[in-house]
């Protein structure tokens, strides 16, 4: 079930090329049902696109992750989205499966459980509101209005330049003024692949991780990501392991993002490769 692609070589998995990464596929391998496995949603399970509200699961990703997750202890996406949009253009709601699974949104401020349908979340940070009345001006004032794409994302407020007539450009103009106005305000910026994220600070994809393989009481770990907002997880990861809990970190894309590439066990082209993988993994727990 799952992937469209009868290849034979998509039915092997492929080998990471760390000994941690071998030691983290193999503990999954043996004791599947203590493993949480756990991607990030765009460039990961969702092609990256210039306008994010067009952003949508790849066809295989959903009916491999619910082939997948009966067979571990859960499956979780971990995306700086917020949960419920992430649900939605991912279309994980009401799929036999994915009865369990857990979307941890804003990098982990809210929680979207499929038990519940519902999402929960705490108060959003007040400088958030701030920043978003006075991004417009920012903008403007560098001639960039119309280059942009300003993502309202609840709890965070995101800069995207992949429009721009020269996208790095843009954004290495923005990375100053942006960071200014986020300090004023008690946020962070967070870079990723020509976007600038403004968000609160003490929130990361590594700390949500790390908390929910401790609340599942995981064996092992896998983490798929593909930018920079990635790394905290990869982090995380690399430390469960220090603390005995095996772990897999697997890049999805290794152009644009060569810092988490370069940490990764496995890199995979995409989100059509990562699906492949999730979906190998599938058969191999089931045997």
């Amino acid at each position: 079930m799952g992937s469209h692609h009868t290849d034979d070589h998509r039915d092997d998995l492929p080998t990471p090329s760390t000994a941690a990464g071998r030691d983290g596929l193999a503990a999954i391998l043996a004791r599947p049902e203590r493993s949480v496995i756990a991607v990030d949603f765009d460039g990961t399970l969702a092609p990256i696109v210039a306008d994010p509200e067009q952003a949508r699961a790849h066809p295989d990703a959903v009916p491999a992750l619910a082939a997948l997750a009966p067979r571990v202890a859960s499956v979780a996406v971990i995306t700086g989205r917020p949960a419920g949009v992430a649900v939605r253009h991912g279309g994980f709601a009401g799929v036999p499966g994915l009865e369990h699974l857990v979307v941890l949104g804003h990098y982990g401020a809210e929680r979207w459980d499929a038990v519940t349908g519902t999402v929960r979340a705490p108060a959003p940070h007040p400088g958030v509101a701030a920043v978003r009345s006075e991004l417009p001006g920012v903008l403007h004032e560098r001639g960039l209005w119309h280059d942009t794409y300003v993502e309202e994302k609840g709890r965070a407020v995101a800069v995207h330049t992949r429009r721009a007539a020269d996208p790095q450009g843009a954004f290495e103009a923005l990375r100053a003024p942006l960071t200014a106005l986020a300090a004023r305000h008690g946020l962070v910026v967070e870079p990723g692949r020509m976007v600038l994220e403004l968000r609160p600070p003490g929130v990361d994809k590594g700390v949500a991780l790390t908390e929910y393989v401790r609340e599942v009481g995981a064996e092992s770990v896998l983490y798929a990501g593909d930018d920079l907002g990635d790394l905290p997880a990869f982090s995380a990861v690399e430390k469960l392991r220090l603390d005995g809990v095996p772990g897999v970190l697997v890049c999805s894309g290794s152009a644009e993002v060569p810092e988490l590439a370069d940490r990764a066990d496995l890199v995979v082209t995409g989100p059509a490769e990562v699906s492949a993988l999730l979906a190998n993994l599938a058969r191999h727990v089931s045997r």
